[in-house]
Order: structure tokens, then C-alpha cells, then sequence
């Protein structure tokens, strides 16, 4: 089909299609338990099947627009066997997601419209929020920009003590205070930073608590009001970090974030260790907001920009 290109290299593809591992195996165990004693696609198939999309953290809404084409496709074609079905469901959800234009890029690439291109990171505590940083942060060193990292979550001091790991490791500078500092104060001194340094991209981390949104959002609020003393249209970016294994509790962490703060990309991290990886499928589909990036190993290398078409080969692919 058309809609697949071979966008990644052969090693990238190599480590994508090993990071989907556990969630590919659970959802083939199920789509073959589906369609057990069955040559071709009918009702009970479609049934069985939508079960299995909705088991494997596709989401309900999703779930329900792939098993509708799949209909369309079933009564167009008047006989379909079941050994086809994992190449349609290939093709059909490939073409679902290529609807949206979100979820093409083929490598780590920033507008060049600004400099420094501010991009804050949030997310609760314990999805990967600091270890995304810092793999971003090497990603956008190896392409020869300039980075530099704001703490800004003052809030736990094994924040600033983690992400001043990362820093060290990749080499990039950071800026931070005390625990207990205000992250605004944080985020100003950041810019004032990368400003004098000339820097070509910012990651400022924050705070992960959800527990009272109401304090999340004034603060996130008063970080965003403080940057654009410096940089005015900053941040230019929002970027949530997701915990994969989470599945649909992925989902949920998602709807609340986009209440307490406009949030402009996702990153999902922590798929390789789970079976839960059809939440990405969901979550490109259901939100209006781009899944930017997706964490399939515990190497540096192993956070990849996520391409919807590179992502549904390797999904179905066996």
C-alpha cells in the first residue's frame, strides 16, 4: 500500500519493531483467538475483533472507526478470509490516522522561526518526563544545535539532581537553583541563559502534580508569564510527557493536562516494556494534539520521533 514508505532506517526500524515487541505478541495471541476456526470475516469476527482493538488500549472511540471501515471494506468486497485480516487492519487504521496531518516526521526537526525555540515539558512524576529531556536534548545536540535545560521542577530535589545527570551526560549547559526555588524564576534565569548564549532550543522541565489543577495551572501560568519577559511568544511549545504501560490511564492523564494548561505535543514513553502499546493508535486518533515522540527502549538513542505509518507497519507487522 501506498501509505507505507520505509521513512526510517533499517537500525531505527529495527529498534521500533523491538520496542512493539510485547504489544504486538499480546494483540496477535488475542486476533488469533478471535478468528479461531474461522475462514471468513463476519459478524462474530468483527465482534470478537473489536474486543480484542478495545483489550489492546485502542479505546473505545477509536476502536469503533477502525470496526466501522473494516464493515465498509467486508461488504465492498463481499468475501474476505481471515488470513487477510491483519493487512487490512494494516491498511485501515494507516488510514485512518493519515487523516490527520500529524505524525510524519521522519526525524528530530525544529521550526526555524524562532531562536531559541522554547519547549516545556510536563507531566506527572514517574512517566519518564526528565529522561525525555535529556534523550531530546541529545538528539538535538548530535543535529548540531545549541540546547540548553532549565529545572524548573524545584518542587523534588531528585528533579534537579536527575535532569543535572542528563546534562552532564549529554554535555549541554543547565540552569537551576535550590530545591523549593520558584520554578519561574527558574525559567527566567533559562532564557536569560540560552539569550546570552545564543542557544537554539530550551527544555525547561516543571513540576509533576495533577492533584490539585487549580495549582498546576497558576503555576504553569505564572512560568509562561515570566518567560515571555524574555522570550515573548514563549513557550512555543508544550510538550506532555505520557506513560505508555499506563494504557488508558494514559488517556485520562492526558484529558486533565489539556484542562490545566495547553498542551501542543505528546511524547509516549515506556512502550517497550509493556503490552499496551494499541494506546498510541488511540490517543493519535482521538486528541488534537500530535503525538511528537515515542520512547521504545531505556537507550539514549531509543526515544524516536513518532511516524504514525512507520508505527501501524510495525504494529501489524509479522
Amino acid at each position: 500500500m501506498s501509505l507505507f514508505k520505509n521513512i526510517f532506517s533499517k537500525d531505527k526500524k529495527e529498534t521500533l519493531d523491538k520496542g512493539l515487541e510485547k504489544s504486538k505478541t499480546s494483540f496477535f495471541g488475542k486476533l488469533s483467538k478471535a478468528v479461531a476456526g474461522k475462514s471468513k470475516v463476519d459478524d462474530e469476527v468483527l465482534d470478537n475483533l473489536e474486543e480484542v482493538l478495545v483489550t489492546s488500549d485502542v479505546g473505545v472511540n477509536t476502536t469503533l472507526k477502525i470496526i466501522e471501515r473494516i464493515e465498509a471494506r467486508v461488504s465492498r468486497d463481499k468475501y474476505m478470509g481471515t488470513e487477510e485480516l491483519n493487512k487490512i487492519l494494516r491498511e485501515e487504521i494507516a488510514g485512518l490516522l493519515s487523516e490527520t496531518h500529524v505524525g510524519e516526521d521522519a526525524d528530530f526537526s525544529l521550526p526555524a522561526t524562532h531562536k531559541p525555540h522554547v519547549i516545556m515539558v510536563v507531566g506527572v512524576n514517574g512517566v519518564g518526563k526528565t529522561t525525555t529531556i535529556g534523550k531530546l536534548a541529545k538528539q538535538f545536540k548530535d543535529k548540531g544545535l545549541k540546547v540548553v535545560l532549565g529545572a524548573g521542577d524545584t518542587f523534588r530535589a531528585a528533579a534537579i539532581d536527575q535532569l543535572e545527570v542528563w546534562a552532564n551526560r549529554v554535555e549541554v549547559p543547565i540552569v537551576k537553583q535550590k530545591m523549593g526555588s520558584d520554578p519561574a524564576s527558574v525559567a527566567f534565569d533559562t532564557l536569560n541563559s540560552a539569550v546570552a548564549d545564543d542557544a537554539d532550543v530550551v527544555l525547561i522541565d516543571t513540576a509533576g502534580r495533577l492533584h490539585n489543577k487549580v495549582n498546576l495551572m497558576n503555576e504553569l501560568t505564572k512560568v509562561k508569564r515570566v518567560m515571555q519577559k524574555v522570550v515573548p511568544d514563549a513557550p512555543h511549545e508544550v510538550l506532555l510527557v505520557l506513560d505508555g504501560s499506563t494504557g488508558q490511564n494514559a488517556f485520562e492523564q492526558a484529558k486533565e493536562f489539556t484542562k490545566a494548561t495547553e498542551v501542543t505535543s505528546l511524547a509516549v514513553t515506556k512502550l517497550d516494556g509493556t503490552a499496551k502499546g494499541g494506546v498510541v493508535i488511540g490517543i493519535s486518533d482521538q486528541f488534537q494534539i500530535p503525538v511528537k515522540y515515542i520512547g521504545v527502549g531505556e537507550g539514549i538513542e531509543d526515544l524516536q520521533v513518532f511516524n504514525k505509518y512507520e508505527f501501524v507497519d510495525s504494529f501489524f507487522n509479522i
